[in-house]
């Protein structure tokens, strides 16, 4: 599927768009350069979910819990552009977030690309030259 994101007006849009079509998956590996929009969308995703608490980038952290006001649902919101050994990933025990059905959105997926369920849904979004993204999956 691919969801066009003219500008941050529409964002909302989109992200239930992409709520809408989540399908079965759980995991979900975003894909995209440094700016590309990865964190913000994850950020309306996650208020269309219903998390009400604030969304931020779990850069430092490597993953922030949030909590769907709506349905009680774990939301798990990694980034591993900071891991330097994927001894890191092991040591933070990433099997019992990826596995226990809880949704995951993984930033920088690159980096522990072998250690994705099968499952996992790829995700990417690309800057386009008029400033809109697109989002695929």
């Amino acid at each position: 599927m691919e969801i066009r994101i003219e500008n941050i007006e529409n964002i909302k849009h989109a992200a239930k768009q992409f709520v809408d079509n989540m399908g079965r998956s759980n995991v979900f590996a975003f894909y995209g350069k440094m700016g590309a929009g990865k964190t913000t969308f994850i950020k309306a995703v996650c208020e269309c979910m219903g998390v009400e608490d604030v969304i931020t980038s779990p850069t430092f952290a490597i993953v922030n819990e949030y909590t769907s006001e709506t349905t009680g649902d774990t939301i798990y919101h990694f980034d591993f552009y900071r891991i330097k050994k994927i001894e890191e990933v092991y040591d933070m025990g990433y099997e019992e977030y990826f596995y226990n059905n809880s949704i995951c959105f993984i930033e920088w997926p690159e980096l522990i690309e072998d250690l994705l369920p099968e499952n996992a849904t790829k995700v990417t979004i690309e800057e386009q030259e008029d400033g809109s993204r697109v989002v695929k999956f």
